[in-house]
């Protein structure tokens, strides 16, 4: 008897053994796909970690058989398995939840994956030669509309005889129906068969001597990467915003082809991919592949499976989930703004880091590892500085370009004098007036989504609660309705106050479409748009918003982070920062990390090229150092001040945090839960395990909600304690009284 060991998309632990016959287990191997029953009547496709003779610990009658192959070569690598199984165990998660993640619902499906068909024309056999040409034309004489379009198909297959001709082509061509086409099929004159067509394109050349050549800085950043890498598998290039980071990863990209090896290039947001897909195709032309959520699962799927080919992609550019992809000869993974909580995976499971990810993955492949950005990310700095990874600086804007004059305007004193028009500065509004007069671009960045973050009765106070979550709705102009930005639940605008009955109700804080409409109102001539998750919610719609801003037909883009991730537009002179409070004072002891690495950021898209740009830094505490540092680009200083602070209160990079949450519809449940789950886990880890309390946000779906955050030295036996973590999760949801329970990790949280 055979077994088969195989991976579920279900979230429970470990893998699940079924029999396969004699045949199949000469067929099957580790990787491939297989069919099998799963509970009372539901089938999976599963992937397979094991072929084996040894019987599990079970009555025969109670393993099931495998129903059939779905493969019959691997679509997963050895590699990538060995990545999985890392993932998991790091991250605290089950392999089944990373084989949901990693895999495109097309190969997860129990059903086969169906290639995009078209349908083709070709003659019938007897009008083929130039004989029967003439007698179509004679029995066509009378069609003028069939004759037109039997007409064009000679011109078309003539203009290319190797070609060919699709039915979409040939009617749009001929400006013909569908109809009359159907009577060419009728008489016989044209035949139809269907054809399989790739959605990847194909077309672009590789142009390779396109590349532009580096600058004295750049190429000084180029050696040294190259001669850390003898070192070190990571290096670090901190290089301020603007420097040409992109230019130097270009030139180890054509190094690391021409040894033959294939590149994996991260990017933290998908509207980054726009920009730099242009410029790496360029060069890399159908070298390069594009991969990330907002692509069709169809075209991951084909993706996917020529990276398994003989003719892979060299070049893979995508966001997180392009970890996961199969690389059969790696050498080289290239993290843009590594410093990014966008590579962090939040809900669901796995939580895992991309960056950290694909620093094991390298490693794995014996590949080497650039890690990019202007703001490093504590613990990366931290290890560059301790000697971990190598570091190599680019301290020059290209050309020579200044960094941007920065501003700082105390909000608090204008407000007081009443000088400040809504969320604008009479300095920012001078600024944008000077930017737009002369033709420039203006940026605005405002953190924070939707019409106002809140609504709020004047009189008596009353703000409109989510039902199913513990915060406030935001309210949406353009929808006229209140949105939960936790659960998606919608909610109509109460036209009075239902706590007093007074319709004194009215917003409160300014979010980007407010600030949008306000512009509009201020600077009627300019054209505005506005970038945000409410308005790039397809692939061409981030497109188009970026193209339309490059080209200079939008002269005022507003928006929240999206804006401040590595895009590079060269008209850029004024950068208005409208809110840095809601950074600083956010209740995260990342706050101040996070707001330094966001306003560098958003204030590196000003004065990309030519002269020095402008940013207005709108604050009520100019006086805090962390300003200041942005004002003065003194990263040292800043990353100084943050380690003192987290080495005395015991924060990463000088320990490693795991939070504990627990989830339950009861908050007396979930409440005792909590308070048992952190007496087992102080019995070994004692002064480590702080809480339980509750989080910001203490009840999400309906579900309430505790966490516990444990601190673990460097001292410590990681592996031991994620063992501990999880036997006491076993432990506690084993109870009856918790059966019903939600218990998660997450690991390295940002």
């Amino acid at each position: 008897m055979h077994y088969v060991d195989v991976i579920l998309p279900v979230p429970l632990d470990g893998t699940f053994t079924y029999t396969i016959d004699d045949a199949q287990a000469l067929r099957c191997g580790v990787g491939m796909r297989v069919l099998v029953p799963f509970g009372a009547s539901k089938t999976y496709a599963g992937v397979v970690t094991r072929v084996h003779d040894e019987a599990p610990d079970l009555p025969p009658e109670k393993v099931k058989g495998v129903l059939a192959l779905m493969d019959d070569t691997p679509v997963v690598l050895p590699l990538q398995l060995r990545l999985w199984r890392w993932i998991a165990d790091y991250y605290m998660c089950t392999l089944g939840d990373v084989y949901g993640a990693a895999l495109p619902a097309g190969l997860k499906a129990d059903s086969q994956y169906r290639p995009k068909m078209e349908t083709c024309v070709a003659l019938a056999k007897q009008f083929a030669s130039p004989e029967g040409q003439k007698v179509a034309l004679e029995m066509l004489r009378r069609s003028s509309k069939q004759l037109e379009v039997y007409q064009t198909y000679l011109q078309l297959a003539a203009a290319d005889p190797s070609a060919l001709l699709t039915r979409e082509a040939l009617l749009n061509s001929a400006h013909a129906t569908s109809a009359i086409f159907a009577n060419l099929v009728k008489r016989g004159i044209f035949t139809t068969f269907e054809h399989e067509v790739g959605r990847l394109n194909h077309a672009l050349e590789p142009h390779l001597e396109r590349a532009a050549q580096l600058s004295a800085a750049q190429g000084d950043a180029y050696n040294q990467i190259r001669m850390q890498w003898m070192q070190h598998p990571v290096v670090l290039l901190h290089g301020v915003t603007s420097s040409g980071k992109t230019e130097v990863y270009i030139h180890l990209i054509l190094q690391a082809l021409a040894e033959g090896k294939q590149v994996l290039y991260l990017l933290p947001e998908i509207a980054l991919t726009v920009q730099i897909t242009q410029r790496l195709q360029r060069i890399f032309g159908n070298r390069l592949g594009i991969y990330h959520s907002r692509y069709s699962d169809a075209e991951r799927v084909e993706i996917w499976r020529k990276q398994l080919s003989a003719d892979p992609y060299d070049i893979i550019l995508g966001a997180r989930s392009a970890v996961f992809l199969p690389f059969q000869r790696l050498g080289l993974v290239i993290v843009d703004e590594e410093h990014e909580n966008s590579y962090k995976q939040q809900d669901p499971a796995p939580r895992y880091h991309a960056r950290s990810a694909a620093i094991v993955l390298a490693h794995m492949c014996g590949a080497k590892t650039l890690l990019g950005t202007a703001t490093p990310s504590a613990e990366s700095y931290h290890n560059a500085l301790t000697g971990k990874y190598g570091m190599v600086r680019l301290t020059t804007r290209f050309r020579d370009v200044q960094l941007p004059e920065i501003h700082v305007v105390d909000v608090k004193d204008l407000r007081h004098r009443k000088m400040m028009r809504g969320p604008f500065s009479p300095t920012l509004l001078a600024a944008m007036r000077d930017a737009l007069s002369a033709g420039r671009q203006v940026i605005l960045f405002q953190n924070r989504r939707g019409f106002a973050p809140m609504l709020e009765c004047r009189v008596c106070g009353w703000v409109p609660k989510c039902k199913n979550c513990d915060v406030s709705l935001t309210f949406h102009k353009r929808l006229n309705l209140l949105t939960c930005h936790y659960c998606g639940a919608t909610y109509a605008v109460p036209p009075i106050c239902p706590n007093c009955e007074n319709p004194h109700i009215s917003g409160r804080g300014y979010g980007t479409e407010n600030i949008e409409d306000q512009i509009r109102d201020i600077f009627p001539e300019a054209r505005v748009a506005r970038m945000d998750l409410d308005t790039t919610h397809t692939r061409n719609a981030y497109e188009r918003l970026i193209t339309d801003f490059s080209m200079g037909k939008t002269d005022v883009l507003i928006g929240t982070q999206m804006v401040s991730k590595g895009l590079d537009f060269g008209r850029v002179s004024v950068v208005g920062i409208l809110d840095a409070d809601s950074m600083l004072n956010y209740p995260d002891f990342r706050a101040y990390e996070h707001a330094f690495m966001m306003m560098s950021q958003v204030s590196g898209r000003a004065g990309r090229r030519g002269d020095r740009g402008l940013v207005i830094l709108q604050t009520r505490s100019p006086q805090l150092p962390v300003v200041q540092q942005v004002v003065s680009n003194d990263c040292d200083t800043f990353y100084h001040d943050l380690f003192v602070e987290r080495e005395l209160f015991h924060y990463p990079p000088f320990t490693h945090l795991v939070y504990v949450f627990l989830r339950h519809k009861q908050e007396a449940v979930v409440e005792a839960a909590a308070l048992e789950m952190g007496a087992l886990l102080r019995r070994s880890l004692a002064d480590r395990v702080l809480g339980p309390d509750k989080p910001s946000v203490a009840r999400v779906k309906q579900l309430c909600i505790r966490k516990l955050v444990i601190k673990l030295g460097q001292d410590v036996d990681l592996r031991q304690v994620r063992l501990f973590l999880q036997q006491t999760r076993q432990q506690l949801l084993s109870l009856k009284s918790y059966s019903t329970l939600q218990i998660f990790f997450d690991v390295d949280p940002q």
